[in-house]
């Protein structure tokens, strides 16, 4: 193995317990000393790839802001039209936070942690953001979706997505282990909510 991709791959392995321990357990709660024990290394070696706690926080904030957004664009790309691809981004969450529920802890985290970490995830988040804007109000427009405010109606969709799906991972922390029927079960709820809120209005 070369000492490229040796560093590579302790680069990445660090990302990847800093994305779990920054989702669970919290940022302000984790050092770089237990990070660096969890991982078999020692603290220099994870400075030498991020210069300190804050550079790495940056880092798994991009990390994570970049496997969310593939996400979600992933699930409109594959969707049809209206309330079909609100649909497809209930069911791409639900399914990330069965496989990855640590990474939507973390954005409770960084909105927690305020300036300038969530700042720098709603930059990330930007262009997505005004992508689905233009998505809903385009809806409304065609009588698809009810008319609303779709910025708003937005921020209520994620609110109450990542809300649910990021109990799964507080669940576990209680030691209940959530089972994908009781998922699948929050899943359909929240659709069946969203729909009686977007569903146009009878002529």
């Amino acid at each position: 193995m070369s000492t490229a991709s040796s560093n590579g791959s302790t680069k990445d392995r660090t990302l990847d317990a800093a994305v779990r321990a920054f989702g669970t357990r919290g940022y302000e709660t984790t050092s770089l000393d237990a990070l660096a024990g969890e991982l078999g290394v020692r603290k220099q070696t994870i400075l030498y790839h991020f210069s300190s706690k804050e550079a790495l926080l940056d880092a798994v904030i991009e990390e994570a802001g970049s496997e969310l957004t593939a996400v979600l664009e992933a699930a409109l790309a594959g969707a049809g039209e209206g309330l079909e691809r609100v649909d497809a981004v209930v069911r791409s969450v639900f399914r990330l936070a069965a496989r990855r529920p640590e990474l939507l802890g973390l954005l409770r985290e960084v909105g927690r942690l305020g300036p300038p970490a969530a700042s720098r995830f709603r930059e990330m988040l930007g262009p997505f953001i005004e992508r689905a804007t233009s998505f809903l109000d385009d809806g409304m427009a065609a009588g698809e979706l009810r008319r609303q405010d779709p910025r708003f109606l937005l921020l209520a969709i994620y609110s109450t997505v990542v809300g649910i799906a990021t109990e799964v991972e507080v669940l576990r922390a209680l030691g209940v282990e959530p089972t994908a029927r009781s998922l699948a079960g929050q899943r359909r709820a929240l659709i069946a909510f969203l729909h009686s809120a977007l569903a146009p209005a009878a002529p």
